[in-house]
């Protein structure tokens, strides 16, 4: 593996045993907080949706989100214009730790950048947000086995 995707992958790996640490007392797992934190920002958003907005098999949000349902962080409705799919929404439990969610998130940065100065901050930003958008471009794109696939 080349060294820069393996930072990577240590790095979000650990940011996931972070989280879960930090939020021990919750139950939840520290893969688990992305889907929360994208329904904070899209509340109803459908299953399919989820999936294309995490970047993550259907199949993955289907197992995700039964969890997160068991411990009482979501809920699911079918949605009136298309009773195949499903609709997802945090729930009061859920909302009540979003809080504490952007702290860890914003605790965990902090603790990775804090040798870094401003200027360093700024533009490791920069680069990794252009780093992101091309990958999310070329999976997007279909380019990539493994893109969502629309017949997962």
């Amino acid at each position: 593996m080349h060294p820069f995707m393996r930072q990577i992958s240590i790095t979000y790996r650990c940011a996931m045993r972070y989280r879960e640490h930090e939020l021990a007392d919750t139950g939840l797992a520290g893969c688990q907080t992305p889907y929360l934190t994208a329904l904070y920002r899209h509340p109803g958003i459908s299953q399919e949706e989820l999936a294309r907005e995490l970047n993550v098999n259907k199949s993955s949000v289907t197992r995700q989100l039964s969890a997160l349902e068991e411990k009482g962080y979501v809920r699911r409705e079918s949605d009136p214009s298309d009773k195949r799919s499903l609709l997802v929404y945090p729930t009061d439990k859920a909302l009540d730790l979003r809080d504490r969610l952007f702290r860890c998130y914003r605790e965990w940065s902090a603790y990775l950048t804090q040798d870094f100065t401003e200027a360093e901050q700024a533009e490791l930003s920069r680069l990794m947000a252009r780093i992101s958008a091309l990958a999310e471009a070329y999976v997007k794109g279909g380019d990539c086995a493994c893109a969502p696939s629309e017949n997962t």
